[in-house]
């Protein structure tokens, strides 16, 4: 490695761990004026605050925003080394412009290990923390209550239920049937049905059962009460924002394989938040390049010209990003084609962009 190597590479990591402490403390500060009332009225401790809180904040957000600070960070320092004609002594030293791209890719690479670990293993996790922190002292907005919920519990058998109530573990005007092929041979109605989290059984009450033979048919009426085991869970019914993006990746595999018969439409978002997370890093290379394309070019104006475009395409990055997801959750397209959406118009722009740069 070569002492311009370690230039680049030393410029390129500084920049970038620079700007993400910068992005990191000006997120936090912001978000603690904005929560700081959640805090104090729901006497949050500062350890469950700092530890669980802002230890799932933090890194949510920095992955989040990695490759569009990378994009910037890589924008700004070969601006800064273009205009101070610092690239073109090292192109007229007969190093091809492939070989001035070998530092960038090494220290994308250092990026993208840390990006690919973070996505699998690390941020699954700190959502985690940040989630339950969330949901225990109520500072989500959203109502996480599912209504009007159908779903098949096993080959024969479809439940539904009106709503369901978390704090008291009780659903309203629930209905199960179960099928022989395409003839139903069983249908129960109650009124209400309540979990218990220590037996892991539910409990009907004031229901209904009618039992279908052919042409005869029985109808059964108990006001009182039957506990039963269904392959259901109060998660079920609850919804919070980011639910899967809490999931490990062992988790997300059981959930795709259970709600395959359960519930068919959720399926595409496990699949993209799946394929998501191994697709992501990826753009620690594409964005590498196309910003060293970009900005390797001396310009009249120095850095603001190259970094302004930089910012615009940042904007587009994450529209198409956005885009992506609806496609694949409204739209019907498979994630595994969706999630490659952004890195892959974003790599055919940088591959156009690299063409035209001063060689």
């Amino acid at each position: 490695m070569m002492v311009i190597d370690r230039f680049i590479i030393k410029k390129y990591l500084g920049t970038f761990v620079f700007t993400m402490a910068i992005f990191a403390a000006i997120s936090v500060v912001f978000d603690i004026s904005e929560k700081l009332d959640n805090f104090t009225s729901r006497h949050a401790t500062l350890h469950d605050i700092v530890f669980k809180y802002y230890a799932g904040f933090v890194p949510f957000y920095l992955n989040l925003l990695s490759p569009l600070i990378n994009f910037l960070a890589v924008i700004f320092f070969t601006a800064k080394m273009a205009n101070q004609t610092e690239i073109v002594p090292i192109l007229s030293g007969k190093a091809s412009f492939n070989r001035f791209l070998r530092p960038y890719f090494i220290a994308a690479s250092l990026i993208f290990v840390v990006s690919f670990f973070a996505n699998v293993y690390l941020i699954p996790y700190t959502n985690h923390l940040k989630n339950d922190f969330e949901n225990a002292n109520g500072i989500t907005d959203n109502d996480p209550t599912k209504s009007e919920v159908h779903m098949q519990i096993d080959k024969h058998t479809y439940v539904y239920l009106a709503n369901y109530d978390p704090t008291v573990h009780t659903g309203y005007t629930f209905i199960m049937e179960k099928f022989n092929g395409d003839t139903l041979r069983e249908k129960l109605i109650a009124q209400q049905v309540t979990y218990d989290s220590v037996k892991r059984i539910w409990a009907l009450k004031n229901y209904d059962v009618r039992y279908i033979k052919g042409l005869k048919e029985q109808f059964i009426h108990n006001p009182g009460q039957k506990d039963t085991v269904l392959d259901m869970h109060p998660t079920d019914f609850i919804v919070y924002d980011n639910v899967y993006a809490a999931m490990s990746l062992s988790e997300l595999n059981k959930n795709i394989d259970k709600e395959k018969l359960r519930r068919p439409e959720v399926l595409n978002n496990l699949y993209y938040e799946k394929y998501h997370r191994f697709v992501y890093p990826l753009s620690a290379y594409v964005l590498t390049v196309l910003g060293v394309a970009l900005s390797s070019r001396k310009v009249r104006g120095g850095v603001g010209l190259p970094l302004g475009i930089g910012i615009l395409l940042c904007f587009t990055y994450i529209i198409i990003e956005k885009f992506s997801i609806v496609f694949s959750i409204k739209g019907g397209v498979p994630p595994i084609f969706t999630v490659l959406i952004p890195n892959t118009l974003f790599g055919i722009l940088g591959y156009y962009v690299l063409l035209k740069a001063p060689k």
